[in-house]
């Protein structure tokens, strides 16, 4: 079935020959009563889209299997000179006869219902951002410098945009960005407290959130992103879905060449991973020793890559071996976990020690502090001296020693 908005083209692959069934109207119960019509042998593949997962959950109780094709992989059918819709169903009847379709993995209903309240949040966030930016543009049309304060529109940068003289209109226009920033605030909010609630009754959450930089807004990103980690049957795959690995180009008996990071997958993931690998690197322990190696050979940006990508590999065996980060903090790990219960709505319990109280204590903070520093300094001793390339060697055509 090659689908599209309002309807689908679809073709049936029977005895070696391609038949023709047809356009479907792409309404639940017209879907539904074409589905009717197929047999519980049949196997119906379909092309990734905005609306494949509800054609998927319409089809699958009425056939044998229901197959999502991944797009980026099937590139005949963009490149093909003569296209239409019935062709295009074709192809992927056909590719699918042969065995040669590349399918993509389809999440079950929770993880689904996480990925979409993860895309929630981040569209409010966005939405949000576009606002101070929006704001920032017509202080900055006249000729007013930034705010001092970190937070434009927290109670300190209100206060400082009402003694800002900007013209009648302007002022008026900032008013309705502000009204239209805290209603979003508002639906923040509530969005924040389902996903708390869903990061508490998680396990694997909770036990990614021990790894320094990764808070519940990362870890859930990352649960949605991965959904069935046993569907990884290594780090390295995981690290690939995430496109964290460097793009590799090689023929014949030439070098190869390695390059920049392929970011395929799921951008959003990725993106939370980075910002994870940030505020790793500015907490003590073997990710910023890992981190200072790098970018004292490669740069900070490329260090913040390459932390990411080690995150990848550690929240891999984090979740495949059901283990905590063995260089948590366990009193930083149990203020996480308060703040979460705080977004879910849990009630504050004000002068009581609970299990989050020993993060209070200077005392105690600094006693974890160097432990996980031991670690650090240990993983920079045993790494100096590394080359991770090895020798360097002349290329294929000239002498074969090694150059020095």
């Amino acid at each position: 079935m090659d689908i599209h908005r309002a309807f689908a083209e679809a073709v049936a692959w029977d005895d070696g020959k391609l038949r023709r069934l047809g356009r479907v109207d792409m309404r639940r119960d017209l879907l539904t009563a074409f589905a009717e019509q197929l047999s519980a042998d049949d196997v119906v593949v379909v092309e990734a889209t905005g609306n494949a997962s509800a054609v998927v959950a319409v089809l699958a109780p009425h056939v044998k299997k229901v197959v999502i094709a991944n797009p980026m992989q099937v590139r005949m059918i963009a490149h093909a000179k003569i296209k239409t819709d019935t062709i295009d169903a074709g192809v992927l009847a056909q590719l699918y006869a042969s065995g040669f379709l590349p399918e993509v993995w389809v999440p079950d209903e929770p993880t689904q219902a996480l990925r979409r309240q993860v895309t929630r949040r981040n569209q409010i966030v966005r939405q949000r951002s576009r606002l101070k930016n929006i704001i920032q543009s017509i202080l900055h049309s006249h000729l007013i410098p930034s705010c001092p304060h970190a937070d434009l529109c927290g109670a300190k940068g209100r206060a400082w945009l009402v003694e800002q003289v900007v013209p009648e209109d302007e002022r008026l226009a900032i008013e309705r960005h502000l009204r239209e920033f805290d209603r979003l605030g508002e639906d923040l909010k509530v969005i924040e407290r389902d996903l708390a609630r869903s990061a508490l009754a998680d396990e694997s959450v909770k036990r990614l959130m021990t790894v320094p930089g990764i808070d519940m807004v990362v870890a859930l990103a990352l649960t949605a992103a991965i959904g069935e980690v046993t569907r990884f049957d290594e780090p390295q795959k995981l690290v690939s879905y995430l496109g964290l690995n460097p793009s590799v180009r090689q023929s014949g008996p030439g070098p190869a060449h390695h390059g920049r990071i392929t970011k395929q997958g799921r951008g959003h993931a990725r993106g939370m991973l980075v910002e994870a690998a940030w505020a790793a690197a500015r907490a003590p322990g073997p990710l910023r020793a890992f981190f200072l190696r790098v970018r004292a050979r490669r740069g900070q940006h490329v260090a913040a890559v390459a932390t990411a990508r080690k995150l990848a590999v550690v929240i891999w065996h984090l979740l495949t071996k059901s283990e905590s980060y063995v260089w948590a903090r366990p009193s930083l790990h149990a203020k996480k976990l308060r703040d979460l219960e705080l977004r879910a709505g849990y009630k504050a319990a004000r002068g009581q020690k609970g299990a989050a109280h020993a993060y209070n204590s200077k005392s105690h903070r600094d006693g974890e502090r160097r432990w996980v520093e031991q670690a650090e300094t240990v993983y920079a001793r045993f790494v100096t001296g590394w080359n991770p390339q090895g020798p360097k060697k002349v290329r294929t055509g000239a002498a074969t020693e090694v150059r020095r």
